[in-house]
Parts: structure tokens; C-alpha cells; sequence
């Protein structure tokens, strides 16, 4: 998805299709990179349909393959140099290091709430924390990347900040929805795994600010506890909770809000490029995005 984002933008913003292809490998490398990392600091058992990394291997051995992908993600971005020139490459490093830093504040205010067993939080947080930890390296940094190659620095890619924040929120809730009740087979990661680890989800959010005293207290409970002394019968209440709340219901309708301000955005950021396969893949991104299964 992040790849393909990326040299999409770049085709519709006029580069040839070879011209945006290290970029996009970089982009696949940092986000696996991530992916690691995340695993082992979410406790989490499962990715693409089997155990984490961490889980076979070992933590010190997933931790270094973290390190390992994310340098070598550095070289088919200096690679551009080539193809690009050194002053739009180092523009798109620029843009590659940005994204990597709000990408690692956003986890930290994630690990945060977390570490802090926080249950005040509201949905203004939430997407905070959700603009800099998903939409930055998820939309927003493809996006822009692929214009700046495109159109050969030409073209303001602020223009694409508001565009990549509603694809990518609506993109993370509807992830975090497919977490509660996505089809197992598909899924491919562990199903009601958020509530294990113990995510500040928009669903968790909303349940608990809708919440009785009571249930707000035994959740905070539940999730003062590590994973492993948190049972079953706790996660699956939990899940109900948030049934009985509407929690899961506003979350959807929250993620349509923000296809439909998507859509808004992407009139007005792509409307000056010509019409081509590649402009109507990305002004069908934010349906994509809640409709994947």
C-alpha cells in the first residue's frame, strides 16, 4: 500500500515509473522496520498470519533486524541521487527524516498512555496521536514524496498534509475495527489483540467516556495489569463493553466523517493534475480504506 502510494503520486505528478521506485523501497523497508519494533513494545504474537519475529527468535534478534531494515533504508534513498539529482534527493530525505520522527512521537505518546494506564483521554488525542504515528509514514509521507519527485519539486506537498491525515486516520480506525471484528483468516494478526496490549483505541476511548463509574474502574484495572496477568473473561467484557456503548458504531461513523473529508481534500489538492489511472487510484483511496475487509 505505502509503495504503491508513492509511485502512484509520482505518476500523477508526471515522473516516469522508474523514477520513484527507490524511494517506494525505502518506504516498504521502514515500514516493516516498524513493524518489528512495534511487535516487541506491544507484546504483540502475531503478524501476516503467523508469530512475531520476536516470538521466533527472540527479542536482542528482532531488535537488531529492526535496526538492520531501517539503515537499509537509507540507501536506495541516497540512491536517488542518480535519477533525481542532489537537491531533490536531499529534499526527499528531508521529508524521509520528518516522517521517521513523527512517527517515534507518536509511539512514544501511545507507550505513554499505556505506561501511565491513562483513562481521560479523548478523541482529540486519540487523532493526535494518530496523525503522527499512522498518517505521517502511512499517506502522508508517500504522498509527498511521490509529488516532489513528480513534479520535480515544483509543487507545495503542504498541500497534501490535510488529504493524508483524514485517508490515514479513517485507514487506522477502520485497522483497529478490523481488530474487534474482522474475519480471523484475513485478518492475519491476532483478533481482539488491542485489548490485550492494552491500546488506547477510538473504541476504547469512547467506551470508557461513556462508561459507568464501575466499568470505567474495573477497565482500568484490567489494564493496569500486564498482558500476561490479564485473562480472557476480562478482554472478552471488555469487547461487550464497548457493544453496550455504541463504541464500535461511532467509530464507524467517525471513519466515514473522515472518508467523506477526504474525499473534500483530495478535489482540492489533485484537481489541477491531468486525468489519468494513477490521479483516480488516489481520489479512491479514502473508500478503499474503510471498505478493505
Amino acid at each position: 500500500f505505502r509503495p504503491s502510494l508513492c509511485v502512484a503520486a509520482a505518476r500523477a505528478f508526471g515522473a516516469e515509473p522508474a523514477a520513484s521506485l527507490n524511494t517506494a523501497a525505502a518506504i516498504e523497508l521502514m515500514h516493516n522496520a516498524f513493524l518489528v519494533h512495534d511487535d516487541i513494545e506491544d507484546e504483540s504474537e502475531e503478524r501476516r498470519g503467523r508469530p512475531t519475529l520476536h516470538l521466533l527468535h527472540g527479542v536482542p534478534t528482532a531488535i537488531n533486524v529492526g535496526d538492520a531494515l531501517a539503515v537499509m533504508a537509507l540507501r536506495p534513498l541516497l540512491d536517488n541521487t542518480a535519477a533525481l539529482g542532489p537537491s531533490l534527493t536531499l529534499r526527499v530525505l528531508d521529508e524521509a527524516e520528518r516522517m521517521a520522527r513523527e512517527s517515534v512521537e507518536g509511539q512514544a505518546i501511545e507507550l505513554w498512555w499505556r505506561a501511565r494506564n491513562a483513562d481521560d483521554l479523548t478523541e482529540h488525542d486519540y487523532l493526535e496521536m494518530v496523525l503522527k504515528k499512522t498518517c505521517w509514514y502511512t499517506v502522508i509521507f508517500p504522498l509527498r514524496a511521490g509529488a516532489l519527485i513528480g513534479a520535480r519539486g515544483g509543487y507545495d506537498p503542504e498541500r497534501l498534509v490535510r488529504f493524508g491525515f483524514f485517508v490515514g486516520a479513517a485507514f487506522q480506525i477502520q485497522d483497529d475495527l478490523l481488530n474487534l471484528v474482522g474475519d480471523e483468516a484475513k485478518y492475519g494478526k491476532e483478533l481482539l489483540g488491542d485489548i490485550w496490549e492494552g491500546k488506547r483505541t477510538l473504541m476504547l476511548i469512547h467506551a470508557m467516556a461513556q462508561a459507568r463509574p464501575e466499568e470505567r474502574a474495573r477497565v482500568a484495572e484490567i489494564l493496569a495489569r500486564p498482558r500476561a496477568a490479564r485473562r480472557l473473561d476480562d478482554i472478552l467484557w471488555i469487547r461487550a463493553l464497548m457493544d453496550q456503548r455504541g463504541s464500535i458504531e461511532h467509530a464507524r461513523a467517525t471513519a466515514q466523517g473522515l472518508v467523506g473529508a477526504a474525499m473534500h481534500e483530495a478535489e482540492a489538492a489533485l484537481r489541477a493534475l491531468p486525468p489519468s489511472r494513477d490521479r483516480s487510484f488516489l481520489e479512491a483511496l479514502p473508500a478503499w480504506v474503510i471498505e478493505r475487509a
